[in-house]
C-alpha cells in the first residue's frame, strides 16, 4: 500500500493505481491500469463507482462530504481500497475511512477480502490492533470507518533510520514483540492476518506498534481461501513459503510468525529476508534459498537475536516458534538480558535442510563423492601394490646376494684351508663394503659363516662354522690377508 501525504488538489487521479492523469484519459483511467484491466474500457458499473472516486480526490475537502463523514484527505491507497482521513460529523472526531475500489459492482474476490477485512477487524479489540468502529456502505461504496493513528508507518521509521546501533536494535525488537502479542490475541480469537509487514504496522505519537490491514486475513479451521486469479496475494518479501507454494494445509499460526521474523530481519539489517528482481525470482528464493546470515549484513546484531528470528524463518513450519505468543516471550527475555530458549543452527543441521530442499543436486554431489572416493581408492590399491611388488623385487634381490655371498664365503674358507690366499682375497674383494654405507654389513652364509667389517672400517672378518677365521686389511696400501685355524698357527699374505 502506498502511502500519500499533502493537501487535497484538483488533479485527476486514476482510481485504481493513483497516478495523475490528464481530463482526457479513457473513462477515468491510466493506461497501465486499462491494460492490467485486459481491456480497453471498464464495465459502465465500474465507471460509475470510480468516478465517484475521481470526484472525492479532485474536489476541495471542504465539498467532499461522504455520510457521516466529511472526507479531508487521501492518506493511502491499494489495490482494494483508498484511505482517507475524515472527520465523524455525528461525534465530532477524526477517524480514517477506507472505501472500496468500484463499490458495488467490483469483482467477487474483491468484494469478499473487502468484507473479510472489516469483519476481521472489527471482532478484535486490542490496543495494539487498530479498532474498526462502523461498516457500511454509502453512494454506493462500501466502506469501514477505523482509528486514525497520528504517526508513520513503521516501513517509513524503517527507513529513516540509516544507523542501526545497538539502541535502535532494541527498540526494534521491542515493536515487533508488542506485535506478536496482538497477532497471538488475533490467533486466540481465529483471525490469521496473512500479510504482516512493515507497511501494515502504524507507529503512533506513543511509539507503539499498532497492527492494520487485515485485507487477507482468514478465519482459522476454515476451508475458505481468499484467492485472486492470476495474483500472488500478500506481499511476497515478508510471505512463508507454504503460503507462497499455495499449501492451504499448511498456512496458519506459524505462518504469522515467519512474517514477524521477516519484519524483525528487516529491521535489523536495513533490508527484507528475500530480495529478487522480479516477483517471481522473489517467491524462488523465499522457497529455496536461506537468508543471509543477518550478522553478515550488520555485525551490531546480537547472536541471541539473529538466533531468535532465524528460528522464525525456518522454511518448515514446525522447527519455527509454534505460537506468536513464545516468540513475543523469547525476545522479552533478550530485552530482559536473560538467556533465550531458540538454539542456533549447527552446519551439519544447515547441511542436511539443503540437501533436502535441492535432492537433485545433493544426489549429484554425493555420486561425485562415491566416484572420487572409489577412485582414490582404486589409485591407493595400486599404489599399495606396486608397493608391495618392488619389495618382493628387492627382498628376492636380497635372497640373491645374501646366496652369493654364502657361497663365496664357504669358496673363501675352503681356499684358506687349501692355502690359497689369492683366491680367497679375490672371493672377499667381491663383497667389499661400499664408503658412505654403514660400518655393520652382515652376511648369513647357509647359517655357518659369518662376515663383518670392523668399525673403524679397517678389517673385513669372516668366521666359517667350523672354526676358521679370516680377515684382510682392506684400507693398508698392500692389502693383507690372514687367517686362524683352529690348533693351526696364524697364517698370513700380502
Amino acid at each position: 500500500m502506498k502511502v500519500m501525504t499533502g493537501q487535497p488538489t484538483l488533479k485527476l487521479i486514476c482510481p485504481s493505481c493513483g497516478a495523475d492523469i490528464p481530463p482526457d484519459a479513457p473513462q477515468g483511467y491510466c493506461l497501465k491500469c486499462l491494460f492490467a484491466l485486459g481491456t480497453s474500457e471498464p464495465e459502465p458499473g465500474e465507471l460509475e463507482a470510480a468516478s465517484k472516486l475521481s470526484i472525492f480526490s479532485s474536489q476541495p475537502a471542504a465539498l467532499r462530504s461522504f455520510g457521516d463523514y466529511e472526507l479531508l484527505e487521501e492518506i493511502a491507497r491499494g489495490g482494494m481500497g483508498i484511505i482517507y482521513k475524515a472527520r465523524q460529523k455525528s461525534l465530532d472526531r477524526i477517524v480514517a475511512v477506507k472505501m472500496m475500489l468500484f463499490g458495488e459492482q467490483a469483482g467477487k474476490d474483491l468484494a469478499q477480502r473487502f468484507r473479510a477485512e472489516a469483519a476481521a477487524a472489527a471482532s478484535l479489540q486490542h490496543p495494539n490492533i487498530v479498532a474498526i468502529h462502523e461498516v457500511g456502505a454509502s453512494e454506493g461504496l462500501p466502506f469501514f470507518a477505523m482509528d486514525f493513528v497520528e504517526g508513520q508507518s513503521l516501513a517509513k521509521l524503517n527507513a529513516e533510520h540509516e544507523v542501526r546501533n545497538a539502541e535502535w536494535l532494541r527498540r526494534a525488537a521491542r515493536y515487533v514483540r508488542i506485535v506478536a502479542g496482538a497477532i497471538h490475541y488475533a490467533h486466540e480469537h481465529g483471525i490469521l492476518h496473512r500479510d504482516l509487514n512493515p507497511s501494515n504496522v502504524l507507529i503512533d505519537e506513543s511509539d507503539q506498534p499498532r497492527v492494520t490491514d487485515f485485507g487477507l486475513a482468514k478465519r482459522l479451521h476454515h476451508d475458505s481461501e481468499l484467492t485472486l486469479g492470476g495474483q500472488v496475494l500478500g506481499s511476497p518479501n515478508y510471505m512463508p513459503p507454504e503460503q507462497a507454494a499455495a499449501k492451504r494445509g499448511l498456512v496458519g499460526r506459524r505462518s504469522d510468525v515467519y512474517s514477524l521474523g521477516a519484519i524483525l530481519y528487516h529491521l535489523l539489517t536495513g533490508r527484507p529476508p528475500f530480495v529478487g528482481e522480479t516477483l517471481t525470482d522473489t517467491l524462488q528464493e523465499v522457497l529455496n534459498k536461506e537468508p543471509a546470515p543477518p550478522r553478515l549484513l550488520n555485525p551490531a546484531v546480537p547472536r541471541d537475536l539473529e538466533t531468535l528470528y532465524l528460528k522464525c524463518l525456518e522454511k518448515e513450519p514446525a522447527r519455527r516458534y509454534q505460537t506468536a505468543q513464545a516468540l513475543a516471550e523469547d525476545i522479552d527475555r533478550f530485552l530482559r538480558n536473560e538467556p533465550i530458549k531458540a538454539r542456533a543452527v549447527g552446519s551439519g543441521e544447515k547441511l542436511w535442510r539443503w540437501c533436502r530442499r535441492k535432492p537433485a543436486l545433493a544426489g549429484l554431489i554425493a555420486a561425485l563423492h562415491v566416484a572420487l572416493g572409489a577412485g582414490l581408492a582404486g589409485i591407493l590399491w595400486q599404489w599399495h601394490r606396486a608397493e608391495k611388488g618392488e619389495l618382493a623385487a628387492r627382498q628376492s634381490e636380497l635372497a640373491a646376494r645374501q646366496t652369493a655371498y654364502a657361497s663365496d664365503m664357504n669358496l673363501a674358507g675352503q681356499a684358506v684351508q687349501e692355502d690359497d690366499f689369492h683366491q680367497a682375497l679375490e672371493l672377499l674383494e667381491r663383497h667389499r663394503p661400499e664408503r658412505g654405507k654403514g660400518s655393520g654389513i652382515r652376511g648369513q652364509a647357509s647359517g655357518s659363516e659369518e662376515q663383518s667389517l670392523t668399525p673403524d672400517s679397517r678389517l673385513l672378518t669372516c668366521a666359517a662354522g667350523n672354526g676358521v677365521t679370516c680377515g684382510n686389511n682392506v684400507r693398508a696400501r698392500n692389502a693383507s690377508f690372514w687367517v686362524n685355524m683352529p690348533g693351526v698357527p696364524r697364517r698370513s699374505a700380502c
